[in-house]
């Protein structure tokens, strides 16, 4: 070999024993990344986004961001996203959106047809954020969302694991909507049967980590995950993560299933119940979200929420979410999206993934966390 080439060779070696190291010495809790918040949201189009305005100026701030397909974000670094999914078991019940009527009453121009392939009329869990009134989603339906995630995750099989979070949405917009606006149908146990199966249909069990591969020989997610029993690097990379958002739901999920025995997604659960594993607090202290990462829980929060904080490029709170232990920062605005105010949350180095601040192994280091695979 020319000497030349030397250098580059034990370049080549010293990253190579560097993820090995990680990959023995760091677990799936013991990092921290970026996500984003409703990571689907096309945003309300020209005449939509006109109609809001005038009707409910409030409310159109809160809607007013939009994401990159997830395609992009993940190429950005971003490694949770958020899918909002309404069960549609017959297909049908969302395709007919509200809000285009009332932009054709409004005398305002005919916005692009929001579902061209009239994927909506058929059976199967949907992607969107209000039913009527804010429906367009850049994948369409939740399998062509999971379809997209897994397609990268195989083009990139060194990745940290991407978290998926799901929430479930069944909540009526009664009398406040001043319209008669759709009936959403709501989670039973079966229906997240079929939601558990439509995932597998798309990520064979191998490629997840699931709650009963965490449980291990213990009784409950909460003894395990005191137990550090969370897989490493080693053992996740190129694999997802599913959790539950909604914890009103986590009852009828484990119906059947306690401890999650055979399920598919973490609940977002009370810290000391047999489910608890995975918990949100995105409003949370630094200090509630250290005492529970320092138990074993996975936490996600938020840097910002209805675009409050990127209008005025306020960092208070993204700061401080960074500065805590919570393995998932959430934001409406990643590196490859920053607000118009120059309001942006990403980690140092724009790097994919960085050791957890609570929880940093021994020897950890930021840039050799995730592989360039």
């Amino acid at each position: 070999m020319s000497p030349r080439y030397l250098p580059l060779l034990l370049l080549l070696c010293s990253a190579a024993v560097a993820h090995s190291q990680n990959d023995d010495a760091v677990r799936i809790n013991e990092i921290q990344v970026i996500g984003t918040h409703n990571s689907y949201h096309a945003g309300l189009a020209p005449s939509e986004h006109k109609w809001l305005q005038e009707k409910n100026p409030q409310a159109m701030l809160a809607l007013d961001y939009h994401h990159a397909p997830l395609t992009d974000q993940l190429n950005g670094g971003v490694r949770q996203i958020e899918l909002d999914v309404y069960a549609d078991s017959h297909g049908g019940r969302y395709a007919h959106p509200a809000i285009d009527t009332f932009v054709k009453q409004a005398g305002l121009p005919p916005d692009p047809d929001f579902d061209p392939q009239h994927l909506m009329d058929k059976p199967g869990f949907k992607v969107m954020h209000v039913q009527d009134i804010d429906e367009r989603s850049t994948c369409q339906p939740f399998t062509a969302c999971l379809a997209e995630v897994r397609a990268w995750s195989r083009a990139h099989p060194g990745h940290v694991p991407i978290f998926i979070l799901v929430e479930t949405k069944e909540t009526p917009l009664g009398s406040r909507a001043g319209f008669n606006a759709v009936q959403p149908e709501p989670f039973t146990p079966s229906v997240f049967d079929a939601l558990d199966q439509e995932i597998l249909s798309v990520f064979p069990r191998r490629e997840i980590v699931l709650p009963d591969q965490v449980r291990g020989k213990y009784d409950t997610l909460d003894e395990a995950v005191h137990h550090g029993n969370w897989p490493t690097l080693g053992k996740s990379r190129g694999k997802v993560v599913f959790l539950l958002d909604q914890r009103k739901v986590s009852r009828v999920y484990t119906e059947g299933h306690v401890a999650l025995r055979g399920r598919v997604l973490f609940t977002n659960a009370e810290p000391g119940t047999p489910d608890a594993a995975f918990t949100e607090e995105n409003d949370g202290s630094v200090e509630t979200i250290d005492a529970l990462v320092r138990q074993g829980y996975l936490v996600r929060t938020r840097a910002d929420a209805d675009t409050r904080q990127a209008r005025d490029n306020d960092t208070s709170r993204r700061d401080e979410t960074l500065s805590s232990g919570a393995q998932m920062v959430s934001t409406d605005y990643p590196s490859t999206e920053p607000a118009p105010s120059g309001y942006v949350v990403t980690l140092p180095g724009n790097e994919a993934a960085r050791c957890n601040t609570v929880l940093k192994p021994q020897g950890c280091v930021d840039r050799q966390l995730e592989s360039k695979q």
